[in-house]
């Protein structure tokens, strides 16, 4: 079963990406952040072949945080030829999520 990788060369492992990227920008401390971890978890394996998906430790890489204006986490950011297309802020039903997520995927 994939797992989402962890970023650690966001240009290179998102922004250059051949197919959508879905980022979870989390932390270890985040309530929340843990509570989407298992979601998250799930579109690794079930979106494999047609979306990666990667985790960014929020303490680590602060500076992408600042360059994306992300001012909370758990926020997710799907990611389409380099560019944002479209985010998700704090924690949401899956469904929520995957009626956005597939209008990209098509």
């Amino acid at each position: 079963m994939p797992e989402p990788f962890h970023v650690s060369d966001f240009d290179a492992e998102v922004l250059g990406a051949q197919q959508p990227v879905l980022v979870d920008f989390w932390a270890e401390w985040c309530g929340p952040c843990k509570m989407i971890a298992p979601i998250v978890e799930q579109f690794a394996s079930e979106y494999e072949g047609s979306l990666l998906v990667g985790k960014l430790d929020a303490d680590q890489y602060p500076e992408i945080l600042q360059r994306y204006g992300i001012m909370g986490i758990p926020t997710l950011i799907l990611f389409k030829g380099g560019e944002e297309v479209e985010r998700w802020v704090g924690f949401l039903p899956k469904s929520r999520i995957v009626a956005k997520l597939e209008l990209h995927l098509s």
